[in-house]
Parts: structure tokens; sequence; C-alpha cells
């Protein structure tokens, strides 16, 4: 067996600390299962102190969850505002580099892909839409982001907000639930840079969704 039953109680500060990350990630044990691969019955009873579980497991866990093994043994790791371990992680985006995906309105330009479950999204963005009519459905996703007009004029539609329009050098930052676009309002191409955030983990994953929907709309139509 790869998994270690043993009298209830005995693992308890390891389903509690289970439990913490989980909740700190908005997530249900049954999503934890789907991204682990691990059995629903098998988290249920780690969390309820009636399991241990091995290396291996541990090592399943949590790279499913995206997280630090750590967080696993310190109540304290997974809570908001309180001390976390130093995960030392860093990543340099150079002139030119990035995953690139164009679509009919935008091309994306993701930075720092080598690391993976970033609460923060960094883009670079090129808009090219110039109508709503054009554009479509406003986009929704987890999170907030701050976008920032490096050259041109971009043109911010919201779901309750008025019409504004930035030029280089302005930025808005708002609830990416919101519905919201981005378009070209001037002559000339307009650019900027796009942070995104959010406590979910899978964000990244979610704005290439997006984008990649985007793109196929793109091919599809010629």
């Amino acid at each position: 067996m790869s998994d270690i039953t043993t009298p209830e109680g005995t693992n308890s500060q390891l389903g509690q600390c289970l439990k913490a990350a989980r909740q700190v990630r908005g997530l249900t044990l049954k999503q934890v299962a789907e991204r682990t691969g691990m059995a629903l019955s098998t988290l249920s009873k780690v969390e309820n102190g009636l399991m241990s579980l091995t290396y291996d497991k541990l090592l399943q866990l949590t790279s499913g969850l995206q997280m630090e093994i750590a967080e696993l043994f310190n109540p304290a790791a997974g809570r908001p505002g309180r001390d976390r371990p130093v995960t030392a992680r860093r990543s340099i985006s150079r002139a030119g580099q990035g995953q690139v995906i164009t679509t009919k309105f935008y091309t994306y330009s993701y930075q720092c892909t080598d690391l993976i479950g970033k609460r923060m999204v960094p883009i670079m963005a090129e808009v090219r839409a110039r109508s709503l009519e054009e554009f479509g459905p406003l986009l929704r996703h987890a999170g907030e982001e701050y976008f920032l007009v490096t050259s041109g004029r971009v043109a911010v539609h919201t779901e309750f907000y008025a019409l504004e329009i930035l030029s280089a050098g302005d930025g808005i930052y708002l609830d990416s639930t919101m519905g919201h676009a981005y378009l070209n309002a001037g002559d000339e191409p307009a650019r900027g840079v796009c942070l995104c955030t959010s406590e979910a983990p899978d964000l990244y994953d979610q704005l290439r969704q997006i984008a990649t929907r985007d793109a196929a709309s793109l091919n599809e139509g010629g």
C-alpha cells in the first residue's frame, strides 16, 4: 500500500494543514482529487486525521496543488497574514522573449512562463480592435488586474463605468470579474503591460484558455 492508515487523531496536524491549504486556494476536496489524481476517499481520510501519506503521495499532492511541501507541515504557512516559507522563486524576462499568442483583437506575450502556480500573470499586449461591435462580448475572468499603456491610446470599456481613454503612461486597476475590454483609440499601434492577479492557482490557465479560444476563432474566420 502507498498510503498508511493510522488511528484517528494521529495525523490531525497533516489533516488540518491540508484543509487550510485547500481553503486558501478556494478548492473543494473533489477539485483537489481532480488536480492531484488522488482518490477523494483518501483525501477525506487525511483531512479527518484517519490516514497518513507516504513521501511519494505527499509529492503527488503538493505537485498537483503547486505548493511547497512545507505548507503541509506548518499550519500557519497557508494562511493569509501569517509568515510563509521563503520560496526564493525568480524569473527574468528578456526583451523579445515570452510565449506569444496572437488573436483577432490582441497579441499577448506572456512573461516568466517558466514559473508555475503564479498568483500574478504579467502580459505584454498589443491592442488592435477599435469598436465593441468588432470586439464582441466583454472579457471576464478571476482576480484583479492593472493595465499600463506604454504607447498609443487605449479605450477601456467596463461593465459598470463610463468609457475611459488612456494615453501612454496612464494605467487602470480593475476587478477582472467585471466585464471589460481594451480597444485601440488612436491611429498608431496601442500597446501596454497587463498584470493579472488572483488567489486562484489556475489563473494562468484561465487566461490562456481565453486567448487560445480567440486565436482559434481568428483561424476559423480566416
